[in-house]
């Protein structure tokens, strides 16, 4: 199969090897922390939580590539958002254990049991 000279509007080449390598580095950096760990990003507006359902590691490539449609699409839909005060109270108080990925300048959460 070869590829036209010109792609469609709006559809951009995806580098297979770039891809892989940024999923795998989001992996590499994903780590179980606690909510206490978190606060001072919290109070700073800069972390997102990713609920059930959804692979954090997708998200967080979806944010690193800035696919802008998509991510207004779960956010729409409430499974990406920032976190309520109401959640981090919850946490504060159960001491949470969370997955946790940087995508500057956000730091990207989800439950442990998800």
């Amino acid at each position: 199969m070869t590829l036209p000279d010109e792609l469609p509007a709006g559809i951009l080449p995806v580098d297979f090897d770039e891809e892989t390598e940024l999923r795998q580095t989001l992996n590499q950096q994903t780590a179980q922390l606690t909510w206490r760990e978190l606060q001072r990003f919290f109070a700073q507006g800069r972390v997102i939580w990713v609920r059930s359902g959804l692979d954090l590691i997708e998200i967080a490539l979806l944010i690193a590539r800035d696919d802008a449609d998509r991510i207004a699409s779960v956010m729409t839909a409430q499974q990406v958002l920032p976190v309520p005060d109401e959640q981090a109270q919850h946490w504060f108080t159960s001491d949470a254990q969370l997955w946790a990925v940087v995508v500057k300048p956000w730091v990207l959460v989800q439950d442990v049991d998800d």
